[in-house]
């Protein structure tokens, strides 16, 4: 009869040669990690309504500012650009008007938590751009309607009110989206933007950010700058290449 004496490895049978053969564990595969389920973002016909604006100065900030006729924007152009978007339930659960900071862990949504955990997003504050809660609020709207980009994705989950986020697209034209109460909206790192309030003068938004926040916009020009050539490389570049394949 065949003996198999058994030691501190584990002890197989080799079916091929019918002899015993110790199985090394630290040679075993890495078990398979389950893939993270993200969640996914809004269906396009959910999206924000975009449209381009008119060439030259913007007069009133405020103001729609739509050309005549109006040239829409698809949800599909805007992700093109790098931008997220997420459609939010806002209305079930209550934010305080303020708090610099708010614990994103203290959400208690629980899309609003996963999305927080899916993107890594550590830190929170809450504000409410208005002349009644804003000090400065005048100085401040023109401020936020610079022209600038950030060394950082932006995100921005909107409780309530209503404004403008302007972008610039791949023909260098402003494209303005029409934010609202529900809408949760990201724009990558070194595209160039800018902010306002609509005709209502209100916006309740809560701002997210991974790490400590840092808020710094930097104004154009800074064609040079890192943030600014890592977009015009993951994006711009990306566009002309893909263009190109079609072709």
């Amino acid at each position: 009869s065949k003996c198999v004496i058994i030691q501190k490895n584990e002890v197989t049978l080799n079916p091929m040669t019918d002899t015993t053969t110790s199985k090394d564990p630290s040679t075993d595969p890495p078990p398979e990690k389950k893939p993270k389920n993200m969640m996914e973002q809004a269906p396009e016909e959910e999206w924000p309504e975009a449209w381009l604006m008119p060439e030259g100065e913007c007069k009133d900030q405020k103001a729609a500012n739509k050309r005549e006729p109006n040239v829409p924007v698809s949800a599909a152009d805007m992700k093109k650009l790098g931008i997220c978007y997420w459609k939010m339930d806002a209305d079930s659960y209550k934010y305080p008007t303020k708090a610099i900071p708010y614990d994103p862990k203290d959400a208690v949504d629980p899309k609003l938590s996963q999305l927080r955990d899916d993107r890594g997003y550590s830190y929170a504050d809450i504000i409410t751009v208005h002349p009644d809660h804003l000090p400065g609020f005048d100085d401040k709207i023109k401020a936020f309607f610079e022209e600038h980009i950030h060394d950082a994705e932006e995100i921005r989950y909107i409780l309530g009110g209503s404004g403008y986020f302007d972008v610039r697209n791949l023909d260098d034209q402003w494209l303005r989206v029409h934010v609202k109460k529900g809408d949760l909206m990201t724009l990558p790192e070194g595209i160039y933007h800018r902010f306002t309030c609509d005709e209502k003068d209100l916006i309740h938004a809560m701002r997210l950010f991974i790490g400590q926040p840092v808020w710094t916009p930097f104004n154009r020009p800074c064609d040079e700058h890192v943030s600014r050539k890592k977009y015009v490389e993951a994006f711009e570049a990306k566009t002309i290449s893909d263009e190109k394949k079609e072709e």
